[in-house]
């Protein structure tokens, strides 16, 4: 059974291209890898998923921040995508990868630690990486993090814009079959 998805119409379009557009504005104007209301609710989720984690195990608690501040948009996601809305589904998933840049931020700082920390405590990726032996190479990862948040948002971009075209394709090819005199 295929998915009954919304129709990609040009307003629609219109508003995924406005929205997208001042989000960029938004993300770019504001400090690097950090978009205040959005990532405050970000860091909210990030400080629930410790405890969440940690119940079930407490050498899994470091990596419970950033599960927890994933876990939100993929929930959001699937949703939306249940739902058929295609839109809702492109702003979780620009969500989920928006929260990359946020996690990258904090990878790259894992051996300076400059990074105010809620509470207090230990770095999680400091933690993270320490255990891993990669220390040495948190800007680095950091970085292919940041590309692959950048190219999974350009990916959602494009997606979008696919189903609008091939939408308008469907419409007009309706349109033409419906003015087709019958013999």
């Amino acid at each position: 059974m295929e998915r009954e998805w919304e129709v990609m119409t040009k307003a629609r379009l219109f508003a995924f291209v406005t929205g997208f557009g001042l989000f960029l504005i938004v993300l770019f104007r504001a400090e690097p890898g950090f978009i205040p209301l959005l990532d405050h609710a970000n860091l909210l989720f990030h400080e629930a998923g410790h405890p969440i984690i940690g119940l079930f195990s407490a050498r899994l608690e470091p990596y419970g921040g950033t599960i927890g501040q994933l876990v939100f948009p993929v929930v959001l996601a699937v949703s939306f995508w249940r739902q058929g809305s295609r839109l809702g589904l492109a702003a979780a998933a620009i969500w989920f990868f928006e929260n990359w840049l946020n996690i990258a931020r904090y990878m790259a700082d894992a051996r300076v630690q400059e990074l105010p920390l809620v509470g207090g405590g230990d770095h999680d990726w400091n933690t993270i990486f320490g255990r891993w032996g990669a220390l040495q190479y948190d800007t680095r990862i950091a970085a292919v993090v940041r590309t692959g948040a950048w190219l999974g948002m350009a990916a959602v971009c494009v997606w979008v814009l696919w189903c609008g075209w091939r939408d308008r394709s469907r419409r007009t090819e309706q349109s033409q079959l419906a003015a087709e005199p019958i013999l």
